[in-house]
């Protein structure tokens, strides 16, 4: 069934084996991410307790999942309808809402976050139902849409609940969004939403995700540059940006130089391909994006202060960062290969042993841990490049 808006279909024309293309209006849509992700970055740079560090972690998974649904979306429905333009703009304003609010949402603009959060899952949701109205698509996101709701709900309570009750009650909306797919979107009494439901293009989202890593890239090289301009430059202070710049490379290599979609067997549509896309992307590249943000934090405050000792939101952000990005990076590799990265795993230990010995020690200048952290990631993309992924 071909619903359509003049003479675009809504819908995009499937053929079998034809992977969809990434529209420019999706490319439009991800440079509101841009804005939000140096956000996060700054609201984390400037709330390095646990509670900010939580606080920081709610904001990004609610930024996230809105971008993730709308990814998927777009496997669907088709970037040259009017509609789905009209639609992808209105989408554009609502995270530009959740950007705008994001440095005070938990003091006096959390309506204005939360409202934005839930007009964008539930606006996008709402359109699906309608544009795939007719296909078992339709009743799909007729589930999804409930779960929504019911998130939308207690988002909105959070929103306008006392200040010490916001990320607890946030935290609980999360929850509910994020096990929703794991959950297949089941509701009592309807059932679920079997994965074999949900036919998708797996590469169109993988080339989504690779497009928004990169943007979390180009922010860290944003924060570097606004920061040189406001420090003098010291042997100290470019010593700290080459090895920051480096850190970025070495992120960029580790994440492309995987080549692991070519190292399994294709599968164009079907169950497995839903089952993959939803590890790899929804969960995994959350993990891998919330890493590379946090070297964006970290590179800015060795910048500012590359001597003296290693204060500890300094040294749990410079190992942080990897970390996080690393346990992503398993997930990815598990899921799409089904297999362990044990230098992944060893990696991850080092850099847990570095953080804890600056932490307790208080003998490392900040240059040399991240020194430190830049040497092990340089050795596991020499490691991956000469050994493969799949073996790696």
């Amino acid at each position: 069934m071909s619903i359509g808006v003049g003479s675009v279909p809504v819908l995009r024309p499937r053929k079998k084996g034809e992977v969809p293309e990434v529209g420019a209006i999706e490319l439009f849509f991800d440079l509101v991410y841009v804005f939000t992700v140096v956000q996060i970055s700054h609201f984390l740079l400037g709330h390095l307790t646990l509670i900010g560090i939580a606080q920081s972690a709610v904001l990004f998974l609610a930024v996230w999942w809105g971008w993730n649904y709308t990814a998927w979306a777009m496997n669907w429905i088709n970037p040259q309808s009017v509609a789905v333009r009209l639609l992808t703009a209105l989408l554009m304003l609502c995270g530009l809402g959740m950007a705008i609010a994001l440095p005070h949402a938990f003091t006096d603009e959390g309506p204005l976050f939360a409202l934005s959060y839930v007009v964008l899952q539930l606006v996008r949701s709402s359109f699906m139902v309608w544009a795939c109205r007719g296909s078992v698509l339709s009743r799909n996101y007729a589930h999804l849409l409930s779960w929504s709701a019911v998130a939308s709900v207690v988002w909105v309570i959070g929103a306008f609940a006392p200040e010490e009750m916001r990320l607890p009650l946030w935290v609980l909306a999360l929850l509910i969004d994020y096990a929703a797919p794991l959950l297949n979107f089941y509701i009592p009494g309807r059932g679920g939403t079997p994965m074999s439901t949900w036919p998708l293009h797996r590469e169109h989202l993988a080339e989504r995700n690779r497009l928004v890593f990169i943007i979390a890239l180009g922010e860290s090289i944003l924060i570097m540059g606004f920061t040189l301009e406001e420090v003098e430059l010291t042997a100290p202070v470019v010593m700290a940006t080459l090895l920051g710049f480096a850190g970025l490379v070495l992120l960029w290599w580790n994440y492309f130089g995987l080549r692991i979609e070519e190292e399994v067997e294709q599968d164009p549509e079907g169950e497995r391909q839903t089952a993959i896309a939803r590890s790899a992307f929804a969960y995994a590249h959350a993990v891998m994006i919330a890493g590379a943000i946090v070297v964006a934090v970290s590179i800015e405050q060795v910048t500012f202060h590359p001597t003296g000792h290693t204060e500890t939101p300094v040294a749990w952000c410079l190992v942080g960062g990897p970390i996080l990005y690393l346990l992503g990076n398993l997930l990815y590799i598990h899921a799409i290969a089904g297999v362990v990265a044990l230098s992944r795993i060893v990696v991850i230990a080092v850099l847990a042993a570095l953080g804890i010995a600056a932490v307790t020690t208080h003998a490392f200048p900040p240059l040399v841990l991240a020194g430190a952290v830049t040497l092990c990631m340089l050795a596991l993309a020499l490691f991956g490049s000469r050994i493969g992924a799949r073996r790696s």
